[in-house]
């Protein structure tokens, strides 16, 4: 079976269902479409290289603590790995497992020469301080030392972690080899070179995807009522654009709770008003509370679950009102769910395809990085709109021409691209 060497993880409750068991569904039936030979589905279905770390780090009370840290990598058949790391409570083997492979998928899907990876420590970043985060993370990567590399595995961020760590990455890498090398992470501070436009990325690929969807239905985003579940990086950068493109974000929520208006709330105020008040919405004075379970079933038109894996399942996907659900999280609708949904009517925008800017930024940046060359805001934006509209265009001939889901579509191209390249390379030896 599919990744034996993984032990399974308990299920939380009946609706849960294990990442890594929906990624490699979702793989089972693009290679069904595809007719795929089931040696190269046999290849594709285990990571190339699961490596697990210990890291002792010293508390500032003087405490020594043991994590674990985890990096997969799951296919570089069509370049280096490539993958976020994320500092999170949750994190296990099996979940990074699949996201390294839903990044594969990706990476194909958009035409970026890279296979995928993933990387995390179950950790609660608030529960450490900033020395002792820094330390966790330079020992992280030194332990990972020979598995990462500008032309081996391009680390980036992802939940719980930022632009900061990726420096003390950078920086632990380059002390280690003797000389500066910007290109082994992604998202960095400018300063050492990352690239203009990174931090709205993964947002602004979400804006770009839903406005493509809303205007192949005939409308535009004026107007277009929207909920966001979670207001961290993506969130936030998708309401912003969203908002500036004349949506109504009537409502977004974190894990604390949300906040509702029916006209639309003003999301630069929000903005303010999360950075003066320690990144919590709660509160807010020109909105009313809602809870965040509450604001996946509002009536809406755009629903974009941009949190946690496993919110729209079997047991709530009945109270789902939007006719368009844009993934900008990974994986937050159940394969049962969108199955319902689907059969509904209810256009699910896929995350493979929906929170690729991130990913698509990360690769124009890792290419300003080894040109030593650098870009404006306004050709980087360019450059990822591109990218994300050509993209979603190709997914959606795909379901015209084999008459399936956006969902199928956008995996049968990232899958059959890698297979592709598999069968034109070969297997070695």
């Amino acid at each position: 079976m599919v990744l034996t060497s993984l032990s399974p993880q308990e299920n939380p409750s009946p609706a849960y269902i294990c990442p890594l068991d929906q990624a490699c569904s979702y793989l089972e039936e693009a290679a069904r479409e595809l007719k795929l030979d089931r040696n190269i589905l046999e290849i594709l279905s285990n990571p190339r290289k699961v490596v697990t770390v210990s890291i002792p780090v010293k508390r500032d009370d003087g405490e020594v603590q043991v994590l674990a840290g985890h990096r997969v990598q799951h296919c570089d058949i069509l370049g280096p790995y490539k993958g976020g790391i994320r500092y999170h409570p949750a994190v296990t083997l099996r979940e990074v497992s699949a996201l390294a492979m839903l990044m594969t998928w990706k990476c194909a899907l958009l035409g970026i020469p890279y296979g995928g990876a993933k990387g995390g420590i179950a950790l609660d970043p608030k529960s450490y301080s900033i020395g002792e985060l820094e330390r966790i993370t330079r020992r992280y990567t030194s332990e990972l030392i020979k598995d990462i590399g500008p032309t081996v595995d391009i680390p980036a961020p992802d939940m719980g972690t930022s632009a900061r760590e990726m420096a003390w990455m950078m920086d632990t890498y380059s002390v280690n080899v003797g000389h500066a090398v910007p290109g082994v992470v992604t998202g960095k501070p400018l300063s050492i070179g990352g690239s203009r436009g990174r931090e709205m990325a993964t947002g602004r690929g979400v804006m770009i995807i839903v406005r493509e969807a809303l205007a192949d239905l005939g409308k535009s985003l004026v107007g277009t009522r929207i909920a966001i579940q979670g207001f961290g990086n993506v969130g936030s950068a998708a309401a912003l654009l969203l908002h500036q493109a004349g949506a109504k974000v009537i409502a977004v929520s974190t894990g604390t709770g949300g906040v509702f208006s029916d006209v639309g709330l003003d999301i630069p105020a929000l903005k303010t008003y999360v950075a003066q008040n320690r990144r919590s919405i709660v509160g807010f004075p020109q909105a009313s509370a809602i809870g965040n379970t509450e604001l996946l079933t509002l009536p809406c038109d755009v629903l974009i679950p941009a949190a946690l894996e496993n919110q729209i399942t079997q047991d709530n996907v009945d109270r789902i009102h939007a006719r368009i659900i844009a993934e900008a999280a990974n994986g937050p609708v159940t394969l049962q769910a969108n199955q319902a949904l689907e059969a509904r009517g209810v256009t699910v925008l896929p995350d493979i395809l929906t929170n690729a800017g991130g990913v698509v930024v990360s690769y124009l940046e890792w290419v300003q990085g080894l040109s030593y060359v650098f870009w404006d805001e306004e050709r980087v934006n360019r450059e990822l709109e591109n990218l994300m509209v050509q993209a979603y265009r190709q997914a959606i001939q795909q379901t015209k021409v084999r008459q399936i889901s956006l969902r199928l579509a956008a995996y049968t191209l990232g899958v059959g691209r890698v297979a592709q390249a598999f069968t034109d390379r070969g297997l070695y030896p």
